[in-house]
């Protein structure tokens, strides 16, 4: 008796429908499972029998053989257990009813209960681009499941469950998916009325949140790097109903939703320990998973103590940060996840931390200085739109009870800016202004003639490379934005090239 039972699989963000063929045919009793599977989907043969037999079922006695097909592509994971445990029902003629537009995913335990996977939202959503019409999915991932619309997601707390369904005894109800709201309040989050002093930074944090750009903090220990970044996703825009499936899709796949969740409805906000691996920070290993920088798509990705990393893991973003995406080749394909993330440095200045410190003293050479600045290279530098220099805030600041401005004022200031860019690149696949192609400058970054002769002279005096004429523009326009949108003068220009000097007092010096 030969029966198919659909199910899904994943290849990086994409996922594909798998058939599920169970032949059982007369010989000494076996059960092997086929189609390129990985070391979970082999040992599901134990977890199965084992299912079926506590259920109160009985095995099919026979050679039975599951292909898992197509038999080109690696299957990963324990999700295909009830797809198999379903078809071995059908082909001991426990159960009868029709499955074509039916799909099953979701890991046994041996007594029976479905227990969560990873990647359920991309595989649903696949589900009902192909015309399936219901899809049984363990209880904790339905909340997730239900977020594609037009496809009823059953959730499977055990097997007893889904079989007094599809049998008609005992229907089960579709989860519904909760109405979505845009944006979530800031008021959860730090505020930067708690930040005291440090204007220049809190400013060139509100540019970068206004035009998406990556920002990088020069200062010394104790003077507030980790406290400002901590407090940028207080001021970034509301996420929009396409961004939350966006990044629900990747942190589902990475196995990084709450059981029970929906969809993540915060900007993501990363910040991984300077030891990390560049595998870790990109994505991969043997099964390609997204990396740091990929769970931070559409949020903030924060690296503290920026000269820490290993030089391997600070060049392998230099490709994401250009593309918006990071590519993972493997022997068994090509996988791709999107990263268009804010990435937000912070760092010392030399070893010791106090070179340029008004009051205390470096007790490092030129030398030591030197090399360590070095370890930021010149390419990843000139990739990072916005320097900006946080000094030690002064004793009668800190000192003073009057509170800085809080986060909800710099947010109304940030969401109109991005609302005049979402305008202005409506059809164009474009976001905000760190995204504007170089094709595109010359449509929307237009100058005033003082603005050009000015841009012009700093371009000859700091000597800059086409790629930071190229982002000066882009955050000029956000501050021409922040400014009421019109068109850029040279006083946008003036702060926008005050952002690119660090480099030249610290690196080039």
């Amino acid at each position: 008796m030969f029966i198919k039972v659909n199910s899904f699989g994943l290849t990086g963000m994409d996922a594909y429908r798998v058939q599920v063929e169970i032949d059982l045919s007369r010989g000494m009793p076996a059960f092997e499972i086929v189609g390129l599977p990985d070391a979970a989907v082999k040992e599901a043969r134990d977890r199965v029998r084992a299912a079926l037999l506590n259920g109160g079922y009985t095995f099919p006695v026979g050679r039975v053989v599951a292909n898992l097909a197509p038999a080109s592509l690696r299957k990963v994971g324990s999700l295909y257990d009830l797809p198999l445990f379903v078809g071995l029902l059908r082909v001991a003629g426990a159960l009868s009813c029709p499955l074509d537009d039916c799909a099953f995913l979701g890991e046994l335990s041996l007594s029976g209960a479905v227990s969560r996977v990873n990647g359920v939202l991309p595989m649903v959503l696949k589900a009902r681009e192909q015309g399936i019409r219901s899809v049984y999915v363990p209880a904790e991932n339905a909340a997730e499941g239900a977020v594609a619309e037009g496809i009823d997601v059953y959730p499977v707390a055990n097997v007893a469950e889904l079989i007094a369904h599809l049998e008609g005894e005992t229907p089960l109800t579709p989860t519904r998916a909760e109405p979505f709201v845009e944006g979530v309040s800031a008021s959860t989050l730090l505020d930067y009325r708690d930040v005291k002093g440090q204007a220049a930074a809190k400013r060139a944090l509100e540019i970068a949140a206004a035009g998406g750009h990556n920002l990088l903090m020069i200062g010394p220990p104790g003077s507030g790097k980790s406290m400002l970044a901590k407090r940028l996703p207080s001021i970034l825009p509301p996420l929009t109903f396409e961004e939350a499936v966006e990044i629900t899709k990747i942190h589902s796949i990475a196995g990084l939703l709450p059981p029970g969740a929906s969809l993540v409805k915060t900007r993501p906000y990363r910040h991984p320990h300077h030891t990390v691996s560049a595998v870790a920070l990109s994505g991969g290993t043997a099964v390609p998973r997204p990396g740091e920088v990929s769970l931070a798509h559409r949020g903030v990705l924060f690296l503290d103590e920026l000269p820490e990393f290993s030089r391997q893991a600070m060049e392998v973003l230099r490709q994401p940060m250009e593309d918006g995406c990071v590519s993972i080749a493997r022997a068994s394909g090509t996988c791709t996840y999107p990263c268009s993330v804010m990435l937000v440095g912070a760092m010392n200045p030399c070893k010791c931390g106090y070179f340029g410190h008004p009051t205390r003293p470096c007790t490092c050479s030129p030398s030591s200085v030197a090399r360590y600045l070095s370890r930021v290279s010149g390419p990843l530098l000139d990739r990072i739109d916005l320097h900006v220099e946080v000094m030690p805030v002064e004793f009668e600041k800190l000192s003073s009870q009057t509170k800085g401005e809080p986060s909800a004022a710099i947010r109304e200031r940030v969401c109109r800016a991005r609302e005049m860019q979402t305008q202005r690149y409506a059809g164009l696949g474009i976001g905000c202004n760190a995204h504007i192609t170089t094709a595109m400058l010359g449509d929307f970054c237009a100058m005033t003639p003082a603005a050009t002769a000015l841009l012009g002279r700093a371009f000859d005096a700091m000597g800059l490379s086409a790629r930071a004429y190229d982002r000066i523009l882009k955050v000029a326009r956000t501050i021409a934005d922040l400014d009421g949108g019109g068109t850029i003068d040279a006083q946008h220009i003036a702060e926008a090239v005050q952002y690119r000097a660090l480099d030249r007092k610290y690196w080039n010096r």
